[in-house]
């Protein structure tokens, strides 16, 4: 379903992703984590924990966060950060829902 237009990348239709999961999307810019979150909106992330490279699309999805399934370090979908007592962060790719399908904007957000 990877169709690229005007840097919107196609990566799955909304019903494939259900609520509260992540799904590994591969791009020209390396893995990226695409989630539905507990807002019912899409974000999507870099796919590796800043702390020791763990799978983000592989956590565990509450609210608006993910915790990472190596080491339970949590971070926002929205902003990337890791949640306090840990420091990092990732980067975030803007997402939009038309008609149905999830797009994701290659370059960052």
């Amino acid at each position: 379903m990877n169709v690229t237009t005007d840097n919107w990348m196609k990566v799955a239709a909304v019903a494939d992703v259900p609520p509260l999961s992540g799904r590994v999307v591969r791009t020209k810019n390396g893995e990226i984590a695409l989630f539905h979150a507990g807002d019912g909106n899409f974000y999507a992330i870099d796919n590796t924990c800043p702390h020791k490279g763990g799978p983000l699309s592989e956590g565990i999805v509450h609210d608006c966060r993910v915790t990472c399934p190596l080491h339970n370090w949590v971070l926002n979908l929205k902003t990337g950060e890791a949640q306090a007592p840990d420091e990092g962060k990732v980067a975030t790719y803007q997402v939009k829902v038309e008609d149905g399908v999830v797009y994701l904007k290659l370059g960052g957000a």
